[in-house]
């Protein structure tokens, strides 16, 4: 018998199951839900953080901190909690034990910081325009140059290469491209508002850089901002921080890659073979005779006292720098004193400030640091030849620019010393709170001493005709003053919050020095230091020289920002200013600026979103201009010359220099920026993108002209145009964070597009719509670059070679992409061979930190662009065997034959520039203090700077020279670059 089981009894049965098993799981669920409690602290001072949201990823389950930091939350053991807190960085932690114990950082990459604009600071939520910041603790660590250094790869658009080992020479900056024919092409530097150079105060007193990319930001500043504006913050007094911090370092260097020339044994083999050298029965290793292992030291003590009302931080650095080169240095003693003091309740605020440097290097040249023509006779000279004869004069030869190298560097003596004084003092008065006066006063002074002399064993004396010693002295001052006086209102009325900026600013500023030089001398022992006693003065030969220049600058300025709940954003400036440099017609300028932003994630139907945390949108355009480079440009010189027999009497000749231009003004920019900002699953992806557009206007060029009517054959005018477009891109990640280890990582993209948009006009031109640039030097003697209108700077320009016949002679395209011998090329069959400025900029920067270990790595490179190899071009020729030549010399050209034909500037020599850098890895231990009776808190570390270099490039590096309008060119006497390895430690008492 069957029995049918009733549908509806199916179907309680069917619910009744389900319902079993929906308990099931969430009885199993429950048993692993349980409490899990916390305390959230600030890294920095280990205190409490009340308001701390705390939230199990992927739910909306959350809670906040009480107001002694503690929490609790439900959870399951394998759950991601989420910590978050408006300036600082976000920490995802598996809630697998209990209690928690949770540091939050300062987040310098957050979009709650503040970060430093023209005169003054904003919140970053509300910014508008392009700018990047980066805080100390991100900086590129060990033994860098300047500040610049320390911020390689860290903002997108901005390029900071290091170019050379020179210990006195600094890093180049580009921010966005090259956008002058012959103006300066670095960024305006300010140190905490007061004009300065990068390497005015030590790496180690910079708390902040912060970079003014776009004209809407950088306007404020007028005439001198084109170039972007960089603000250096040093460090300030904190209550939160230690009395007394004491950051020491030991480096050593090594060549990054030692050029492959030959050695005495390969001389001997090719002497078999029958090339002519000659063997002079020795083996010299000309480049270690002139180089070492170079040992550098730099100390630095931080120190801060007081209170809120009265407080000091003093800053002294010392650092002793050697070269690769032997007698290349660098001693440089910098102090920064600052001192605030407040008063009447905090209405009255003082501020004094005094950095004050002194430097000192080897002056191996006359007028500079080291002569790199040293380092070209190391490497052209014979290898088999002696360094000294028997009696221990130095051995020399005959030969066109072929001298003893040790003769070069050991018949030199002297010294540059340069002092700057730099004092600045500030009040604040504040009647109320939203209303704000300062008046700003500051004093820069600048001097350099030097002195250069040869002794009676330097090869060059006879051949230069100076006898038996040369001697010059010299003196260079600078004096720059500057006053500002600014009132700022900052008001919040309900959700509308205004504020208001205006403001005055004077600077002038003043250059002097002088020169002499004199020669036969009749004995070393003077040296530098008694020029009057050679002969060369009675004989009316001996040469001095003086100068000084002055110009002012004076502008009124103000700007307004205005946002509604921080949500909807508007910015506008304007900067009227006049300059000295101008023509008498157009003596004053009008900058404007204008900016808005949308913080979308900020509108009701993105508050409460899982992804986006912050997103805003940026537009701005703005006016920035440039200023001509010498001080009279727009007036007429004159200079005395020769003397001529008058009426009996000798007369002096004057004679004009320069031709006047009342219309001389400033070059003006005027760029477009449109970018977004944003962060993504709580901060853990941020980030920003810009697109840009900036056009400069009346550029300077120097045209001929006809004598008469014009006074002088050229004269300088605003005439030219160009243009650059680009894109940046920031992208910050927070991988993993949690209680023993944690990853940050953050990558930067930039490219840009420049082109020549005119050069002529009606009035001036060139008569064709280019020009050339850059010098290949002797004995070759042409140009490298050409200039053209439509096309962008940096073209190389020259034979495009493609082959070489059984004779060895270079095989190149004519103008009709026919091939031809080089003997039957002509100019009209040159053409762009490729361009020395990268197309695209890279860098990848990580910071790991597992327990007491921290671990940086920043890597950064450029690609698209050519490099002309001066070192094959000149010394990869067996034609030019009366020197020293490369291995490859020697080679097949094209698997054909070996060269056979005079140097010759080819596209042969013209190479991809392409690079990938491991620039720099650093290794810290925090070592676990049981007392801090002594110190507070102390790190060791190990860093390395140039490290490793992936490129098919054949010279020595290709991050060469990309300033001017020649870049690209890898110069023979470059001061070689050098691979740097640094053990430090950092100690807070």
């Amino acid at each position: 018998m069957i029995t049918r089981i009733p549908k509806k009894a199916l179907y309680s049965s069917k619910l009744l199951l389900l319902l079993l098993l929906l308990l099931q799981i969430t009885l199993g669920t429950a048993q692993d839900l349980r409490v899990v409690t916390g305390t959230v602290r600030s890294e920095q001072d280990n205190q409490p953080m009340p308001g701390v949201s705390v939230t199990v990823l992927s739910t909306n389950k959350g809670t906040t901190t009480d107001g002694e930091g503690h929490f609790k939350i439900q959870a399951n053991p394998n759950d991601s909690l989420i910590f978050h807190f408006v300036g600082y960085q976000s920490r995802h932690i598996i809630a697998d034990h209990s209690p928690l114990d949770i540091l939050l950082q300062n987040g310098s990459n957050l979009l709650g910081d503040v970060v430093v604009v023209g005169y003054g600071t904003e919140k970053k939520e509300v910014v508008t325009g392009a700018i990047g910041t980066v805080k100390s603790k991100d900086f590129v660590k060990g033994a860098v140059k300047d500040a610049a250094q320390l911020i390689t790869g860290k903002v997108a658009g901005l390029s900071v290469s290091s170019s050379t080992g020179d210990p006195t020479a600094g890093t180049e900056i580009m921010l966005r491209g090259i956008s002058t024919l012959m103006s300066s092409t670095a960024p305006l530097i300010l140190i905490d508002g007061i004009p300065g150079d990068l390497k005015t105060v030590a790496p180690e007193d910079i708390a902040s850089v912060d970079v003014l990319k776009d004209g809407s930001a950088a306007a404020i500043y007028g005439t001198r901002a084109t170039n972007g504006v960089i603000l250096i913050t040093t460090k300030k007094y904190n209550a939160n921080q230690a009395k007394l911090q004491y950051d020491g370092y030991l480096s050593v260097q090594t060549i990054a890659k030692r050029p492959e020339f030959l050695d005495a044994a390969d001389y001997r083999r090719l002497i078999k073979d029958g090339v002519a050298y000659t063997d002079y029965g020795t083996s010299t290793d000309w480049f270690a005779a002139i180089s070492r292992t170079p040992v550098s030291h730099t100390h630095n003590f931080l120190l801060q006292g007081g209170n809120a009302q009265t407080n000091y931080t003093a800053n002294i650095n010392y650092s002793n720098w050697q070269g690769l080169l032997k007698r290349s240095d660098n001693t440089n003693l910098r102090a920064n004193f600052d001192i605030n003091h407040s008063m009447f309740n905090d209405k009255v605020k003082i501020h004094l400030n005094a950095i004050m440097s002194k430097r000192k290097y080897w002056a191996g040249g006359d007028g500079y640091s080291f002569n790199t023509y040293i380092y070209r006779q190391a490497l052209i000279r014979n290898p088999t030849d002696s360094i000294r004869h028997a009696d221990g004069s130095f051995v020399t030869r005959d030969g066109y620019f072929y001298d003893n190298p040790v003769a070069l560097l050991e018949g030199v003596d002297g010294e540059n010393t340069e002092k700057e004084i730099r004092l600045n003092g500030s009040i604040i008065y504040q009647p109320i709170k939203s209303l704000i006066f300062k008046l700003l006063a500051s004093d820069n002074s600048w001097m350099q001493t030097r002195g250069y002399a040869t002794n009676s064993a330097y090869p060059s004396n006879a051949a230069n005709g100076w006898g038996n010693a040369y001697a010059s002295r010299g003196q260079s001052n600078t004096e720059d003053h500057l006053l500002e006086f600014t009132t700022n209102y900052d008001k919040a009325f309900g959700a509308h919050h205004v504020n208001i900026l205006g403001g005055y600013s004077y600077q002038d500023a003043m250059a002097d020095g002088f020169w002499e030089n004199n020669w036969y001398f009749p004995t070393d022992v003077y040296g530098y230091n008694n020029m009057g006693a050679g002969d060369a003065l009675s004989e009316g030969s001996a040469g001095m020289g003086s100068g000084k220049s002055e110009n002012k600058l004076i502008g009124f300025f103000g700007r307004i920002n205005y946002n509604y709940a921080e949500k909807y954003l508007f910015m506008a400036s304007v900067r009227r200013e006049g300059s000295s440099k101008f023509g008498k017609n157009y003596r004053w300028g009008m900058f404007p600026a204008v900016s808005a932003g949308w913080r979308i994630s900020q509108e009701d139907f993105l508050k409460n979103s899982k992804v986006i945390s912050d997103l805003k949108l940026r537009a701005g355009f703005g006016i920035t201009g440039t200023a001509p480079s010498d001080d009279y440009d727009a007036l007429t010189t004159l200079n005395y010359g020769d003397r001529f027999l008058y009426n009996g009497n000798w007369v002096q000749g004057l004679s004009p220099t320069r031709n006047p231009n009342p219309n001389l003004r400033w070059e003006q920019k005027q760029e477009y920026n449109l970018g977004i900002d944003f962060a993504l699953f709580n901060h853990f992806v941020s980030g920003s993108i810009d697109v840009y557009q900036r056009d400069t206007k009346d550029m300077l060029y120097d045209y001929p002209v006809p004598v008469p009517p014009y006074l002088y054959s050229t004269i300088l005018a605003n005439v030219g145009k160009m243009r650059n477009k680009g894109l940046e891109i920031l992208l910050n990640f927070n991988p993993v964070t949690t209680k023993d280890f944690s990853w940050n990582s953050g990558v930067t993209f930039s490219t840009n597009k420049n082109t020549l948009v005119s050069i002529n006009n009606d009035q001036f031109n060139l008569t064709q719509d280019w020009f050339t640039a850059g010098y290949t030097g002797e004995p070759i003697q042409t140009y490298t670059h050409r200039v053209e209108v439509g096309q962008p700077i940096g073209n190389f320009y020259g034979w495009k070679s493609v082959d070489i016949d059984e004779d060895g002679v270079w095989q190149v395209l004519n103008k009709d992409g026919e091939v031809i011998s080089i003997k039957d090329a002509t100019e009209e069959d040159k053409r762009v061979l490729g361009n020395g400025l990268p197309k695209y900029y890279l860098s990848w920067n990580n910071s790991f930190r597992y327990k007491q270990f921290d671990l940086s790595m920043n890597m950064h490179g450029a690609f698209g662009y050519q490099v002309l190899d001066f070192l094959r071009l000149f010394y990869e020729n067996p034609r030019n065997a009366q020197y020293n030549m490369l291995k490859s010399a020697f080679d097949k050209v094209y698997n054909k034959a070996e060269l056979d034909y005079d140097l010759s500037y080819v596209s042969h020599y013209i190479e991809n520039g392409d690079y990938w850098k491991i620039d720099n890895v650093t290794l810290g231990y925090t070592i676990p203090l049981k007392t801090k009776k002594t110190f507070s808190s102390a790190r060791v570390y190990a860093s390395g700077l140039n490290l490793i270099t992936i490129t098919g490039y054949k010279g020595i590096d290709p991050e060469v020279n990309r300033s001017g309008l020649a870049p690209g060119n890898d110069d023979r006497d470059k001061y070689p670059t050098t691979r740097t390895f640094t053990l430090g430690v950092n100690l807070t008492f």
